[in-house]
């Protein structure tokens, strides 16, 4: 049966006004009615750009150079117009701040509704049925901003909910979202797919994670070009993930790891379905013959919370409740749980930006209500999970260097230690470019390297590595393992990434609706099935593997990290 095309590149280049070089090069790409495909690649590849030709931000936003054509439902975007290629294709943007026009959540979903005249007696309906969707029913009076940044991007999901478009078009859609909603986040936009046959686009780094479902092709893409189009099975055979710097799922690390080749026909793109018979008496061999000694770390406590809890004012629930626990000197501690569990509101709490309604908070035995926020600051830094509410200068080198102007650092230590991060950080080249410019894991790497340049006893980074591909996450957490290491810098991450807390922490706090529910070894607390379902994180696919495979799941993760870790220490 033929399909119909609604997406068409055909010898295609794109150059930006203000750059030299083409940033799209001959992209040859057809997208058919009805499928479902990944976008993938490392971060400076194309993708953003790419997706910015389909939903017309370029030309219209973003001038520059074509050569080639690109077709949108039939339309060649050159000739059309935003407004009306808007009608066609929508996007939910990875920067969920730059895409709300509501001063509530209510209005926000109601914004297309409103611009098509429905009466309010049809519009509340509709907007309630799509908050359901999303699970935001409850939040249709708040303000966006206000929201998690998972929360914001339900929202920013629903508002596209209502168009009639025949493309949807998500730009890292998992980015600030929980295990669970994003696996829920990935659901949702497959139950839309198939009811109504929409074309879907996935921008996205976690490629494990949007294998939650089934998708047609993956795309992948290298210094402005297409290197491979086919499907999620043959490419995850291949070699190309590695190269191209892109993190494959955990259980094929694992299964990798006992030295086995990965065939095709076995399915490993669905850890549930694939055939496992192949590689079964490898893998158990080899992860039980792998060490995992156990250390308890013995230094002096750093951070003390003391029963703490707060809210943010009479008409909001608590958003700490009586939460207890110590962080050490020299500890790599994961804060996990779902979105809106108080992980970013503890943080704020720990750096004193806010201080609890009850409890007591000691850094270093010092009740910290007798220092201020300036000496609390040059202990803790804090990396906060929207860059853009950190940002204030104009030039990449300018924020990095704010902090040294700020003490008064002679400018001979400023500049030595300002390139060492910036070229840690894959910003140097970079380092004269506007701020406005950046895309968000790029602002993102901005401020990591802000808070580093200082060098502070602890550092909390809120989301560290939301919009950030594998080469660049690995560079930042290697850099990250490095001063814990070699300076012993204490470094606690708020995160969903499961894989970052398995690879970089040794521990895990959990929490969940506003309590600590959890506080051990961070392969104890992935085992943990009450934990797993309390905090709305999902079991690791090495859970699901360990339990195929009908070995302990509990050794099986402890025995992985170990590995994992052996291979990054050799290498």
């Amino acid at each position: 049966m033929s399909r119909n095309p609604v997406i068409e590149f055909k010898d295609f280049s794109f150059r930006y006004k203000s750059q030299s070089e083409q940033t799209l090069k001959n992209i040859n790409l057809t997208i058919y009615e009805g499928e479902k495909v990944l976008l993938l690649g490392p971060s400076g590849c194309g993708k953003s750009t790419l997706a910015s030709c389909i939903n017309g931000l370029i030309p219209f936003s973003y001038p520059g150079e074509i050569t080639g054509t690109c077709k949108v439902a039939g339309v060649e975007t050159t000739t059309s117009s935003i407004f009306k290629l808007s009608s066609s294709v929508g996007t939910v943007l990875q920067d969920s701040d730059a895409q709300f026009v509501g001063l509530s959540v209510g209005e926000d979903i109601a914004y297309a509704l409103e611009n098509d005249n429905m009466p309010r007696s049809e519009m509340l309906p509709r907007v309630e049925g799509v908050a359901n969707l999303v699970h935001m029913q409850d939040f249709l009076g708040y303000v966006p901003y206000k929201l998690s940044g998972g929360q914001k991007q339900r929202v920013s999901l629903a508002g596209i909910m209502h168009d009639d478009v025949k493309i949807l078009l998500f730009d890292e859609p998992l980015a600030a979202l929980d295990p669970k909603m994003g696996n829920q986040a990935i659901e949702l936009i497959d139950e839309i797919q198939s009811k109504s046959n929409k074309t879907v686009v996935i921008i996205e780094h976690r490629l494990e994670d949007v294998l939650h479902r089934k998708v047609d092709r993956i795309i992948l893409m290298s210094d402005g070009q297409i290197v491979e189009d086919t499907t999620p099975d043959k490419l995850l055979c291949s070699k190309l993930l590695v190269e191209k710097g892109i993190r494959e799922p955990l259980y094929l690390s694992a299964i990798r790891m006992a030295d086995c080749e990965i065939k095709e026909e076995d399915k490993p793109s669905d850890i549930y379905a694939m055939n496992l018979e192949p590689y079964k008496d490898k893998v158990i061999n080899y992860f039980k013959n792998v060490d995992t000694p156990q250390t308890d770390n013995k230094e002096d406590v750093i951070i003390n919370v003391e029963n703490v809890s707060y809210t943010y004012g009479p008409k909001y629930k608590n958003s700490l409740s009586n939460v207890s626990f110590k962080i050490r000197k020299k500890e790599k501690v994961a804060l996990i749980g779902e979105n809106g569990a108080g992980k970013s509101t503890l943080a704020k709490l720990i750096c004193g930006i806010i201080r609890p309604d009850e409890g007591r908070v000691e850094i270093n035995g010092t009740n910290y209500l007798e220092m201020t926020i300036k000496e609390i600051n040059t202990i803790i830094g804090y990396v906060m999970q929207n860059p853009n509410q950190m940002l204030v200068k104009d030039f990449i080198k300018d924020e990095v260097s704010l902090g040294f102007t700020l003490n008064n650092i002679p400018s001979e230590i400023a500049e030595e230690r300002i390139e060492e991060i910036l070229k840690m950080t894959d910003l140097w080249s970079m380092r004269s470019w506007p701020v406005g410019v950046l895309s968000y894991g790029q602002k993102k790497r901005v401020t990591i390297a802000s808070i580093l340049a200082m060098k502070p006893d602890v550092i909390i980074l809120d989301e560290p590595t939301a919009g950030q591909d594998y080469r660049i996450y690995t560079e930042i957490m290697s850099f990250l393992n490095e001063l814990n290491q070699k300076y012993g810098i204490t470094i606690i991450f708020i995160t969903h990434d499961m894989h970052l807390a398995i690879e970089y922490t040794d521990r895990a706090i959990v929490l969940a609706d506003s309590k600590c529910i959890g506080d051990d070894s961070v392969f104890k607390i992935l085992s943990n099935n009450d934990i797993i379902e309390q905090a709305s994180l999902k079991q690791t696919s090495l859970y699901i593997l360990a339990n195929r495979l009908g070995i302990d799941p509990e050794r099986f993760i402890d025995s992985f990290i170990q590995a994992e870790r052996n291979s990054r220490h050799e290498s």
